[in-house]
């Protein structure tokens, strides 16, 4: 009886392992209206930042720069992993390279998300291996209205799919294998930028004969389920052709390029969806796509890769790829707030993989880290950044430039973020010039502008045009706030019963280290916002003073407000 007793014990002992081991892989959990990332039991913000398509390839090349990453205050790099160079040959896979990019993030204590470049990369197949690219009897290519095919394999192909997913299986089942227990992995992008270029679908002739098949039951019976949440472009495309719940493409949702976009969309999803599903048999951790833009030179898809899971057609990528966690936008415009808000929708979480790394893309970080509740952020050649320099100049400190900077106050403000993010309390703006902004957050509306020049204080201002104005804010309390903001002058409007003027009760400068709050300058006199006129300001339900970041930040401010008449 012991030694049963012994064993049963130890059986529950595993089981028990084992069910903690799963809960610490990198997971998606909802946090009140929102979705966070979960890394090593905690909520994460990504403060990323994207190697160039190849920097990875060599970890040679690699050596100076996961210290320099370090420096600039990221806590996870996203990289390539090249189906080419992880199975040169078929069924023979090269572990020494993601081995080898694991040691070296662990070593500066860096995440590591991973992208799958397999069968695409910007549209195009230029990172599949030598054996695939040559053999295209076994692995087709789309075929465009020309005729031609194009460096783009098949959605198509069921030999296409079985190749990628094989090798990418491999690639996650290693992962389990080198990583489960230290969770250096956190997400997996899938493929990249992915559709057609050249044309609005793939003209082959396996395509033509699916294209004149009926519409998967599977996306009709999505479509008519989420009737009431579809995206406009999409509902307006199928109730122009009559709201059927039945046909083939051109029945369901007319003749044009919009219905070979809705075609190439569910072809794309259900390829990566299956692919994600087979990868996250191995190892669940949570995947997603990215997306080129519409840019605005483009006529119509095929000049932007059609079927990629742009905000138009998300709805069908929903349906066909479930098994993909998020659909991400790659935003180099400069409506960023536009696109952001066009992704951030019907439950997708937002997560922005290829952005800007300056100045201004600081600024959209908090922007979508504060008022979308992003799981994070990541400029695009990260290891560029902090490295080059004009002729004959010394290269930049890594850590002073404007997203070291960034990412530092981000960094600190993370658990807090964390904690308010889909409660209500938590919103932030970016001010174009001359322009203000609004942002009603707890018992206070807050008017952020770009700092001025102003006779009555001793400071002078050091705006320029070129500096961005934005702020993140934090509501703590019922009269108190959080703020990290940059070239911001910010003023308090009540909007509940009251006196009408806010002041301010006391203002610190300060830092968080470590999730506590350690006060640095108090700041009155000239160090705020003063304004001057009192019966303007009761008038509009303004503050009679407000608070000022100089433009060399972000920096921190914690705020405490009364109230007066």
């Amino acid at each position: 009886m012991k030694t049963r007793s012994l064993i049963l014990a130890c059986f529950a002992c595993c089981v028990a392992t084992a069910a903690a081991g799963a809960q610490t892989i990198a997971h998606l959990e909802k946090h009140g209206t929102t979705t966070q990332l979960i890394v090593d039991g905690k909520p994460y913000l990504v403060l990323g930042g994207e190697l160039a398509n190849t920097a990875s390839s060599s970890q040679e090349y690699m050596k100076p720069v996961w210290p320099r990453l370090a420096k600039m205050h990221l806590n996870t790099v996203l990289t390539g992993m090249s189906w080419a160079q992880f199975e040169p040959e078929e069924g023979k896979y090269d572990y020494a390279l993601v081995d080898g990019l694991l040691a070296a993030a662990r070593q500066q204590n860096l995440k590591i998300i991973f992208i799958w470049f397999g069968s695409w990369k910007n549209g195009i197949s230029s990172f599949a291996p030598a054996w695939v690219k040559a053999d295209q009897e076994r692995f087709p290519r789309v075929q465009i209205a020309s005729g031609k095919s194009i460096e783009v394999l098949s959605t198509l192909s069921g030999e296409n799919l079985r190749a990628d997913s094989k090798a990418y299986t491999a690639f996650m089942h290693h992962l389990r294998e080198v990583d489960s227990g230290k969770h250096t992995v956190i997400m997996i992008q899938m493929e990249n930028e992915v559709g057609v270029l050249g044309d609005s679908r793939d003209r082959s002739a396996a395509a033509d004969a699916a294209f004149a098949k009926p519409v998967p039951k599977e996306l009709m019976d999505y479509l008519q389920a989420h009737q009431a949440t579809l995206r406009p472009e999409l509902k307006k495309l199928w109730d122009a052709a009559g709201d059927k719940t039945s046909g083939t493409w051109t029945e369901v949702f007319g003749e044009g390029a919009a219905t070979d976009e809705a075609f190439m969309a569910w072809n794309y999803s259900r390829y990566m969806g299956r692919i994600t599903q087979a990868g996250k048999a191995e190892y669940p951790v949570p995947v997603f796509t990215n997306t080129w833009i519409v840019q605005p030179q483009d006529r119509g898809p095929g000049d932007y890769p059609s079927g990629c899971p742009e905000p138009h057609v998300l709805d069908i990528w929903r349906a066909g790829g479930p098994q993909i966690d998020i659909n991400a936008p790659d935003i180099y415009l400069p409506n960023f707030a536009e696109w952001v808000a066009k992704f951030h929708q019907n439950g997708n979480p937002l997560f922005v993989p290829e952005s800007r790394g300056d100045a201004m893309g600081v600024a959209n970080a908090f922007y979508a880290i504060g008022q979308h509740d992003g799981i994070g952020y990541s400029p695009f050649g990260i290891d560029n950044m902090g490295r080059l320099a004009a002729a004959g100049a010394a290269p930049p400190d890594p850590e002073n430039t404007p997203l070291a900077r960034g990412y530092a106050v981000l960094g600190q403000l993370a658990p807090l973020i964390l904690q308010h993010q889909g409660m209500g309390t938590i919103g932030a703006v970016v001010v174009s010039a001359q322009q203000k902004q609004t942002v009603s957050i707890g018992s206070y509306t807050l008017t952020v502008s770009a700092v001025q020049n102003r006779r009555s204080t001793a400071v002078a201002s050091t705006t320029t045009e070129a500096v961005p104005t934005y702020a993140l804010v934090i509501a703590t309390g019922p009269d108190e706030y959080v703020i990290a903001a940059n070239n911001a002058e910010i003023i308090f409007s009540p909007n509940a019963p009251g006196p009408p003027i806010a002041g301010l009760a006391q203002v610190q400068a300060g830092n968080y280290v470590d999730g506590q709050w350690v006060p640095g300058r108090w700041l009155n006199g000239d160090d705020i916002l003063l304004n001057y006129k009192l019966a303007d300001a009761a008038a509009a339900n303004q503050s009679g003073s407000g608070l000022r970041f100089a433009a060399d930040g972000p920096t921190i401010q914690k705020v405490k407000l009364y109230r007066y008449k």
